[in-house]
């Protein structure tokens, strides 16, 4: 049976991570990135982007005890750091002492104060309600960059091509805006093209007819 693009592209990402990896980060990486976490990425991150970039299993990070902890996920692009949890449910919780429960919240604390957006997940909802998970990722997207971005001087239907642009974290094409905006494709193009005069979107293939667009922010562009 042929492998899915699902996944073709996971078992590409975490080898990546497993051959960049060494000593304790690789153990985490083999031991904490197990079922909970692989059924969030199959049934919630993929079908919410398509793709793997700026995504980081058991991501390690400064402790505000001097120490390291691990993050099921971070996904960090310019201007944003965001940390997804995964929280079972299970005998042990009812057992956690008072200072453990106290440490879970000044340990997220910390990482608030550190510039990291966090989102959690139950791993109920991951199993039984994966569209409400796959939705809030892509609102925070969507509102990460109207808020923290602002989105100077963009009509409202050029506002939901940024965000589309940002959610399928790749080029968009004429066809992308007909599909998930519900435009006719020369207007498609006409809006692409208004973006590009604002420096919102450059060329990202072609040369007399353009057919893919690169979502540029602060005259940088990303790699989507």
């Amino acid at each position: 049976m042929s492998l899915s693009a699902f996944e073709l592209q996971y078992e590409e990402w975490i080898t990546r991570h497993r051959i960049a990896r060494r000593g304790e980060r690789l153990r985490r990486l083999e031991e904490g990135h197990a079922y909970a976490e692989r059924h969030f990425i199959k049934e919630v991150w993929w079908p919410a982007t398509g793709s793997f970039q700026y995504l980081h299993p058991e991501y390690e990070v400064y402790d505000y005890k001097d120490g390291t902890r691990f993050l099921d996920f971070a996904y960090i692009r310019p201007h944003l750091k965001l940390c997804m949890e995964i929280d079972g449910y299970g005998p042990h919780l009812r057992h956690v002492s008072r200072h453990r429960f106290s440490d879970q919240w000044q340990r997220q604390n910390h990482l608030i104060i550190d510039g990291w957006r966090i989102l959690r997940f139950s791993a109920d909802d991951v199993s039984e309600r994966p569209r409400l998970c796959q939705q809030m990722i892509q609102q925070f997207l969507g509102k990460w960059l109207g808020e923290d971005r602002a989105l100077p001087n963009l009509t409202r239907i050029e506002k939901d091509i940024v965000t589309l642009a940002i959610r399928l974290c790749r080029p968009v094409t004429p066809s992308d805006l007909c599909e998930h905006v519900g435009i006719e494709s020369k207007y498609a193009y006409k809006l692409l093209h208004q973006l590009v005069s604002k420096q919102w979107f450059a060329p990202a293939s072609g040369t007399k007819r353009i057919r893919s667009y690169q979502l540029t922010i602060d005259n940088k562009t990303f790699l989507l």
